[in-house]
């Protein structure tokens, strides 16, 4: 059997083995792969194996071999499932990779938020500190998280670790999951989305990315939250309407938000947002503010 691994070195930059897909076959490795090459780079491969370079229709009908594809990932939306189930083709994804790494990430964006650490290291280093008149120095308001109430939406593995979390800071949690199960209400209280909305101080987004999940976050869904909401953002990026975001932290309706995805990152490499002909203005947008935190996905 031929495998093929198409974006290697996202998963592994040189401290992994691939030795147990060498033992099931012809493995061929490429650190990463354009969208254009993805087809001749598959060539005659039965396996390919991804993490997020994307394979959509065209692909599985111009490479008709492909019997296996797994995604080193938990979210699988780089690949069209509804094109490989018609061929009769298994997608395979990893349901517990990174459950407590973006837990974590998911309130380092939001105590980002709350604190604006960076920031203030900045400004000390600036010499803004020793400056100032008085010893209390600060930029920002501070925010503390006890006793505000935690919403997260999707309270699978991640959403429940996320949810852990909140509690030993303090807070109240409240989710909203199409799938209950007792492992979750152990942890908080499930409620319906409006309800969430409504009764949230923050609001962490952990759902997977379907059809029924997409621009979730919208300029209607965000009319229902409390004013001076915050959210974070370390699950999909199309679960977000940017703009919509963007107007409501101009109007105050929120405080701020944290975002570990961006809704269009795929059709981008970083040094697009450098580049002086860059036109995606909402992207140009979240650079510029001090009230959204953007990090790397």
């Amino acid at each position: 059997m031929k495998i093929v691994i198409l974006d290697g070195y996202t998963e592994n930059p040189g401290d992994l083995s691939w030795e147990g897909f060498e033992k099931l076959g012809e493995l061929t490795v490429y650190d990463r792969t354009a969208k254009e090459d993805v087809i001749s780079r598959i060539g005659d491969a039965e396996a390919v194996i991804v993490n997020k370079t994307p394979l959509d229709r065209k692909v599985f009908e111009a490479c008709p071999q492909i019997r296996y594809v797994g995604v080193l990932a938990t979210g699988y939306n780089v690949v069209d499932i509804k094109a490989a189930r018609e061929r009769g083709i298994p997608v395979c994804n990893i349901p517990t990779y990174g459950t407590t790494a973006v837990a974590q990430m998911t309130f380092a964006l939001l105590l980002e938020i709350c604190h604006h650490v960076t920031e203030h290291s900045d400004a000390v280093k600036r010499g803004e500190w020793t400056e100032n008149e008085d010893w209390c120095f600060w930029k920002y308001p501070l925010i503390e998280l006890a006793d505000k109430t935690m919403g997260i939406i999707g309270f699978g593995r991640i959403g429940q670790a996320v949810g852990k979390l909140a509690k030993a800071f303090g807070m109240q949690v409240i989710a909203y999951d199409a799938h209950q199960n007792d492992s979750g209400k152990a942890i908080g209280k499930y409620v319906s989305l409006d309800e969430l909305l409504k009764e949230s101080d923050v609001i962490s987004l952990n759902c997977p990315l379907f059809p029924e999940t997409e621009g979730i976050i919208n300029e209607k869904n965000i009319s229902k939250m409390k004013d001076g909401a915050i959210f974070a953002n370390a699950a999909r990026g199309v679960l977000v309407d940017t703009k919509a975001v963007i107007r409501a932290l101009d109007s105050g309706k929120l405080l701020g938000a944290s975002l570990d995805v961006y809704e269009n990152e795929g059709n981008y490499v970083p040094k697009d947002f450098s580049n002086k002909e860059f036109d995606d203005k909402v992207m140009q947008e979240l650079i510029d503010r001090d009230d959204i935190i953007y990090t790397p996905h």
